[in-house]
């Protein structure tokens, strides 16, 4: 887990999600049963892209009952139709059948349109029975530890902002209307800082509560109170844009002030902008730093307002030694312990900025994520755009937070 957009109290962060398949000698030979199903899949992906509901139907086993009702997929298919879709695909990875019964594993792949250059990836289970020789999907489900996906919430309502496009279920469309808003002032705000080698808009999910959240992310709810947003996306490293999502957590992002609201989208945002150049090599405390920079540019907050928790750490005369570790940004029962990490970062990257420049601090950053792993990522990045090391760095960080919270 990486990423953070955080005002007091609140955080957000960002997961990166990869997937992968093996075949025999690179061509995997599939039984006709297994070319039967991929080609009722086939036919369900091509309903659901023309909104075609009969032939969606014509997929679906029917119930046990006298009324013969198709499953309960019919609803999710007519949930999709608020969300303007580009592709829509299924491919069976493995099929496990006995009888006339059988359960499909599959990647599914769906694009917005407008807005997803690269198709969002879901792993998903399809149970299927066998009628007269004919395969029928009797349920089409999230597979183990994979996330929902919003329509299988509810009704999807759609904003589109002139930046952003807004898909939520379960909330009154002024509500969604004013995320648009907040994300079509964020988007700018990000390529100002950032720079125009990005797809400058995002596509924000605001689900019905906290569980429908952890619902999205295939997690326990628990891990996810007062967090106000996440960013999920395939990390690092490729020409295309991949297909992040900004998803909200409206129960702690409701809390926040108007400033919070805005440095959490902004936060998530600059997630969005720097994806390609955010790789393994990456550390927290810069992808996260970064990302709160940019949140706060221009906000008019002081160090202390923004970093409160470190201030009162050394005001105790306690400086941190070294710049935060990965594990220090995961979440636990220390929340000020947590803070302390984000803070830290943030004021590494703010240094970067007030001592360097901006453009210097946006070379750093993309010098990090372009090295090959990340050992020695940052010492060469170091050398290369500020000329220093990282003990340097480091002791002029730790001076630097002296000065602006002592």
């Amino acid at each position: 887990m990486a990423g953070h957009g955080r005002a007091p109290g609140v955080v957000a962060c960002c997961v990166l999600l990869l997937a992968g398949l093996v075949g025999c000698g690179g061509r995997p030979a599939p039984d006709s049963q297994t070319a039967a199903v991929q080609q009722v899949l086939d036919r369900r992906a091509a309903a659901v892209l023309a909104g075609n509901r009969p032939a969606f139907l014509a997929t679906e086993a029917r119930t046990a009952d006298a009324g013969g009702r198709p499953a309960a997929d019919a609803a999710e298919f007519d949930h999709l139709r608020g969300v303007p879709l580009a592709a829509w695909s299924y491919r069976v990875t493995a099929l496990h059948r006995t009888g006339d019964r059988a359960s499909a594993d599959a990647e599914l792949r769906y694009r917005v349109k407008d807005y997803d250059r690269a198709p969002v990836t879901a792993a998903r289970v399809l149970r299927l029975t066998r009628t007269d020789g004919r395969w029928y999907v009797s349920a089409d489900e999230p597979a183990k530890r994979a996330g929902e996906q919003l329509w299988e919430q509810g009704a999807v309502e759609t904003v589109r902002g002139t930046h952003s496009l807004v898909l939520g279920v379960g909330q009154p469309g002024e509500v969604l209307r004013a995320y648009a808003e907040l994300a079509d002032r964020s988007v700018p705000a990000v390529t100002d800082a950032w720079g125009t080698d990005w797809v400058r808009h995002v596509v924000v999910l605001v689900p019905r509560s906290l569980e429908g959240m952890a619902g999205l992310l295939g997690a326990p709810a628990s891990g996810y109170r007062g967090i106000a947003a996440v960013t999920t996306g395939e990390a690092g490293g490729t020409t295309r844009a991949p297909a992040d999502r900004i998803i909200v957590n409206p129960d702690a992002y409701g809390v926040l002030g108007d400033l919070g609201k805005q440095v959490v989208l902004r936060h998530e945002t600059t997630h969005v902008a720097t994806r390609a150049h955010t790789t393994a090599a990456t550390p927290l405390w810069l992808s996260e730093g970064y990302a709160d920079w940019v949140g706060y540019r221009g906000s008019g907050r002081t160090p202390g307002e923004v970093a409160p928790e470190l201030a009162r750490s050394i005001a105790r005369g306690q400086v941190p030694a070294a710049l935060p570790r990965d594990t220090d940004f995961a979440f636990s029962e220390d929340a000020d312990a947590l803070a302390q990490a984000y803070e830290s970062g943030w004021l590494a990257c703010r240094m970067i900025a007030d001592r360097w420049g901006e453009a210097r601090l946006n070379a750093f950053y993309r010098a990090v994520g372009d090295h090959r792993t990340r050992s020695g990522a940052v010492e060469s990045a170091l050398r290369h755009t500020l000329g220093m090391n990282l003990e340097t760095f480091t002791r002029q960080w730790r001076a630097y937070l002296g000065t602006q919270l002592g």
